[in-house]
């Protein structure tokens, strides 16, 4: 157990009266990472307010396509064949998020995941708020080489028995919460709290084509925004992103053309990391991201008149792994 382990913290005898009451460690295996990707797994631990667990839950879920990549989680279609559709699994999926808050590693990935599957079955998430461990280690400035999940387990001691299997990854990910949620209420540390909020249809939801089947080729997730404002950066700009250097919080981002992975997922991450994201192009904007260097589009037009440094989304996602922390 970690309390017996050096690396542990001591729980703080008088602990603090806004932290949330209940959290839900969460993590999703999935068919990939666009929007119209699937959840085929999914597991939570349930731990009360100061991180010990409660019970922990797990289910395979069909995602009625193919699996994506096998070689990552090692679901088959053979395998998620006689498992539950997500409609099937979403009362007691809800239960356990009830009333808590959503802890994940790069938590924005699993809540729009979540939020969509809710969204395809016409219901609502009970989830308001969303903890990403990523961004609390990053408050806690913890000595990490990158911000991967294995990086963070090791400096906690935790030992991973499964990698990309949903319940180990969620009890990994729970045992490495713990000591953290101890030192930030030691440290007197604002917990980074996001705000979730439902997802909603648009009105030009296109019609299924004649005989798709619910959940299949007849979803088209472009459908599918999150209502929200997204939050002023609280950094100051640093100037221009410099190549071979790492992204600095405070950057103006924008993005041009279409992405693999949905693009609100890439701003939230982006704005998860510290960084401006950006919906026009100026002088003063940091980095452009496009798959398209070539395209005419007015942002990528303008990047090339004011030699605005342009990336595309693989890079991006790189970048987004260790981004340097405003200057005090």
């Amino acid at each position: 157990m970690l309390e017996d382990q050096t690396t542990a913290v001591s729980s703080p005898t008088v602990w603090p009266a806004a932290y949330p009451r209940g959290y839900a460690v969460v993590d999703v295996e999935t068919t990939g990472l666009a929007r119209d990707d699937r959840i085929i797994s999914a597991a939570v631990y349930r731990l009360d307010a100061r991180g010990e667990v409660e019970d922990h839950w797990y289910t395979l879920v069909n995602p009625e396509r193919d699996p994506g990549p096998v070689w990552i989680h090692g679901l088959t279609s053979e395998v998620l064949e006689g498992a539950p559709l997500f409609r099937d699994v979403a009362e007691e999926f809800a239960a356990r998020l009830d009333g808590r808050v959503l802890v994940a590693h790069n938590a924005v990935f699993d809540w729009q995941m979540i939020a969509r599957e809710y969204a395809r079955a016409e219901r609502e998430a009970p989830v308001r708020q969303r903890l990403c461990t990523i961004a609390l280690s990053k408050e806690l400035a913890l000595p990490l080489p990158n911000h991967k999940l294995e990086s963070l387990a090791a400096h906690f001691g935790v030992v991973q028995q499964r990698a990309h299997h949903a319940l180990d990854d969620a009890r990994v990910l729970a045992e490495a919460f713990r000591p953290s949620l101890r030192a930030a209420a030691a440290g007197r540390v604002r917990l980074p709290l996001q705000e979730c909020r439902p997802l909603t249809e648009w009105a030009d939801r296109p019609a299924p084509r004649i005989g798709a089947q619910a959940g299949s080729g007849g979803y088209r997730p472009t459908s599918w925004r999150p209502a929200r404002k997204r939050p002023a950066c609280p950094y100051p700009n640093p100037g221009r992103y410099e190549d071979g250097k790492p992204l600095k919080q405070g950057m103006r981002v924008a993005f041009s053309g279409d992405t693999s992975v949905e693009r609100d997922l890439l701003e939230d991450r982006a704005t998860e990391a510290g960084l401006h994201v950006a919906t026009s192009l100026s002088r003063l904007t940091s980095l452009l991201v496009t798959n398209d260097p070539d395209s005419g589009t007015s942002k990528v037009v303008k990047a090339r008149q004011f030699g605005t440094p342009v990336v595309d989304e693989a890079a991006f996602g790189q970048l987004l792994r260790d981004v340097e922390p405003a200057d005090e």
